[in-house]
């Protein structure tokens, strides 16, 4: 099917969007209604700090969990053959595999095969994925890939391993090429996984086409940089049959579609941008909007439309069969460009237009009222939508207001085309369920302290994370909320009307489970005890959380 027999379904899904917020109310603390209930059974803290626990993945062969310990430079092998009592059994560090070398940001596990993407030092030179053998702990073999390997995944038949390069630049403006790598895929040929071969997707074919796809609406705007250079790619999704992948671009508000058997990217997708100024889709864009008009108001909890829009910027991307056609899913984070030096596109929306303005024309009578810190002045909004672009009409006044990410998952086709999204379930269903937890976190806290309201200028709960998972019949997405925490379920079996079905927090203010960064389904087939479980890595607290799935 393509986008003309798309049409009338999608417009029934995005009301499905609508509707879902209102089932998210409805569910009060976010329970599960009869039929599925999540909980934790089992943990396990690693040491190191902030960023002992990030990616998780699973070996059916050995129920065991490799897991990505970023603080350490290691990856942790845990026992899961009792799920409740995970156990070390090694930590493999990166080291070990070669001179030069990072940590691991991510773990792959296929076969009995186990890939590591190991980055180099300095980030933006080669990196290294490293093969071991998951029963023995063996190296296998390492091959060199892309700069900054940032995920893999294998190909559902192992034979195949692609590597997001993600080619993240150490600064901009400093007239050295290597500053700022390429971004590419690499593909790694594992049909003798001792000799691998390796053959690199890249953009260097999009270096001539910069203004068509500005034009489109790809986000092209780190200062200096080709197309090649400005294209990140993050996570990767791959289709049942390995022969296509597809790929998010974050910080370019884009997906890449790659031909796994040719090698090639073959197309590169804009994802426009999310309008919270509907009903259903609103989000709560201030920490200070328990005033009227004011600059110095208090924190409270208030999500309604505005007029503004939302870059997508998706991290997590995973792909499932429904109606004999692939949808995808995606994480909708958000990111900004401002960690590296040269430049930074974050600003804040009193800050951007008050020389201008809000233009009237868009933003109605009431444009000045806007700017107030207790309204939308706190948003954090970028300063370059795409190119030289400032969001700004020829008189100076603000005409369009971005946002990062959609504080949302979004449901698209193959080809790009948007057919459901959560709309402001996730801060609604948050909300509720901060309420019932008798202070064990806070409304859009963050995952680092528990203040109400301190994320609702910036991401909200920042959807990072997504595992799907078929039990029964049933397709379900499993959503980590990286910065208030805690796992969102939604059963996305109708890819048109998906529906909120449960949302667990583990964390207890300062304490408990935070950050929740990487997550691995394991099916009942597959798992030690015989019931699904899904394995949560969290980035912030150091901890591994094991949740067992119960359907009745």
């Amino acid at each position: 099917m393509r986008a003309s027999k798309w049409a009338a379904r999608t417009a029934v899904g995005m009301v499905a969007g609508l509707l879902i917020a209102g089932m998210a109310i409805a569910a009060g603390t976010g329970s599960a209604p009869a039929g599925l209930r999540i909980a934790k059974i089992g943990g396990y803290q690693s040491s190191g700090g902030v960023g002992a626990s990030e990616i998780p993945a699973y070996d059916r062969l050995t129920k065991r969990a490799f897991v990505v310990n970023g603080a350490l430079a290691t990856v942790e092998v845990l026992d899961l053959s009792d799920p409740t009592q995970p156990a070390l059994l090694a930590s493999l560090s990166t080291a070990s595999f070669g001179p030069g070398l990072g940590g691991a940001n991510s773990v792959a596990v296929s076969h009995g095969l186990v890939a590591l993407a190991i980055e180099a030092l300095p980030k933006t030179r080669p990196g290294l994925v490293a093969l071991l053998d998951s029963r023995t702990l063996a190296l296998v073999a390492t091959v060199e890939v892309g700069a900054l390997p940032d995920m893999l995944v294998f190909t559902p038949d192992g034979r195949t391993l692609l590597v997001a390069n993600e080619g993240e630049p150490a600064a901009y403006n400093t007239g050295n090429a290597a500053d700022d790598p390429e971004g590419s895929i690499s593909i790694v040929d594992l049909r003798q996984p001792h000799a691998p071969r390796v053959r690199t997707a890249d953009f260097r074919a999009w270096d001539g086409r910069k203004a068509e796809l500005q034009a489109a609406g790809v986000r092209i705007f780190g200062p200096g940089a080709s197309v090649s250079q400005d294209l990140e790619p993050e996570y990767i999704a791959v289709s049942d049959d390995g022969a296509t992948a597809w790929v998010t671009l974050q910080e370019n508000n884009a997906i890449a579609q790659v031909d796994v058997t040719l090698g090639k990217v073959v197309a590169i997708r804009p994802l426009g941008s999310k309008d919270f100024n509907i009903a259903g889709f609103g989000l709560d864009a201030s920490d200070e909007d328990g005033g009227t008009d004011t600059n110095s108001g208090s924190p409270v909890a208030r999500i309604v439309p505005q007029p503004v829009r939302g870059l997508y910027l998706p991290d997590t991307i995973a792909s499932y069969r429904a109606w004999g056609n692939t949808f995808l899913i995606t994480a909708n984070e958000g990111d900004a460009r401002a960690d590296w030096p040269g430049f930074n596109e974050e600003t804040r929306v009193r800050e951007h237009c008050a020389a201008g303005g809000l233009d009237p024309a868009v933003f109605g009578p009431n444009a000045a009222r806007l700017l107030f810190d207790s309204n939308l002045g706190r948003l954090r909004i970028t300063n370059t939508p795409n190119g030289g672009y400032a969001g700004r009409n020829a008189q100076g006044q603000c005409e369009a207001l971005y946002a990062f990410g959609a504080r949302s998952i979004t449901i698209w086709t193959d080809d790009g085309q948007r057919i459901w999204d959560s709309g402001d379930t996730l801060e609604r269903v948050t909300l509720a369920a901060s309420q019932a937890s008798g202070g064990a976190f806070a409304f859009n806290a963050s995952h680092d302290n528990n203040t109400l309201d301190g994320r609702s200028p910036t991401k909200g709960p920042e959807p990072e994370g997504i595992a799907l998972g078929t039990i029964g019949a049933s397709t379900y997405a499993f959503v980590g909320l990286e910065r208030v925490g805690g796992v969102a379920v939604f059963d996305v079996t109708n890819p048109f009307s998906a529906r909120f079905v449960s949302y667990l927090n583990t964390r207890n203010g300062l304490g408990g489970d935070r950050g929740p960064e990487g997550l691995a389904f394991v099916s009942a087939k597959q798992s030690p005890n015989g019931k699904p479980l899904l394995i949560v890595g969290h980035e912030v607290s150091g901890s591994t959380a094991i949740f067992q799935i119960d359907v009745e």
